[in-house]
């Protein structure tokens, strides 16, 4: 993982917020809230909550008696996260390393994590401090994207900007976001953590925008994405951007389109 693949500040959070959000995560941070729902915890702990995606689901979800804390490494991604919170008192927000949890052993019924295990640089070191803080009998719940070939927009993206820099091509999409797929190694890191009970199940969803351009926005400009192009040549964003965009519209058309995401849904029991 390259050091700026954790990097989500500037305009990221807004434009990752406004766009990327409701592109990708939305039906799986849905998805998780419900699973967590199912099994009623009074304490919640939440790990990479990024802007707050999943956080919103479960307070929808949730009875107000049920403590939630969210907390992500990203101090900016936290901030408009809390700005958005519409339910204060119902959640505690902390800047917090998943790897290094700063809570007591067995405080929490749930932890949750919502497409950030795949940033842990060491997997088993950060399932173990899920599994530390949970008390006996509780539940680990967290999403990791499937290869990027079965993820049709974060493909398109990642091709198209090999075009444009075709020596050193941007791969924080398939490196980072989509590059812990494996659902055997996932299984064999959590037990090598202590987890039992191992539940994967493979999900689907329809990945929606209003034109290519949001698309295209989304990914180049709200995730670090920017960051890897930036590097390369800052001057190059708009251009990035246009590339992806029309790469996007001969793929799938220009106005609203659609296309496939996949996501694997672990539950791991302490």
């Amino acid at each position: 993982m390259d050091a700026t693949d954790k990097l989500f500040s500037g305009s990221i959070p807004e434009i990752y917020d406004r766009l990327f959000v409701p592109l990708i995560f939305q039906p799986y941070a849905n998805d998780l809230a419900e699973r967590i729902a199912k099994v009623d915890p009074a304490n919640v702990l939440e790990t990479a909550a990024g802007t707050g995606v999943l956080t919103r689901a479960m307070v929808s979800r949730l009875p107000a008696r049920t403590r939630i804390v969210a907390t992500d490494l990203n101090q900016p991604m936290l901030d408009h996260a809390m700005a958005k919170q519409s339910h204060p008192g119902r959640v505690t927000w902390r800047q917090a390393d998943a790897l290094a949890l700063p809570f007591g052993n067995q405080e929490f019924d749930v932890v949750a994590c919502q497409f950030g295990a795949m940033f842990f640089p060491d997997k088993v070191k950060g399932f173990s401090e899920a599994r530390r803080v949970l008390k006996p009998g509780g539940h680990f719940f967290f999403n990791v994207w499937d290869r990027i070939g079965n993820n049709e927009f974060a493909d398109v993206v990642t091709a198209s900007l090999a075009t444009l820099f075709p020596q050193d091509p941007p791969m924080f999409m398939a490196r980072t976001p989509h590059g812990y797929h494996d659902v055997a190694k996932i299984r064999g890191e959590l037990a090598a953590a202590g987890f039992t009970g191992i539940s994967p199940e493979t999900v689907n969803h329809k990945s929606k925008a209003a034109s290519p351009r949001d698309v295209a926005i989304a990914y180049c400009q709200g995730t670090p994405l920017r960051n890897e192009i930036e590097t390369r040549d800052a001057s190059l964003l708009e251009k990035a951007t246009e590339v992806a965009a029309d790469a996007l519209a001969r793929r799938f058309g220009n106005g609203p389109i659609d296309g496939l995401i996949r996501a694997h849904v672990i539950t791991a029991t302490n």
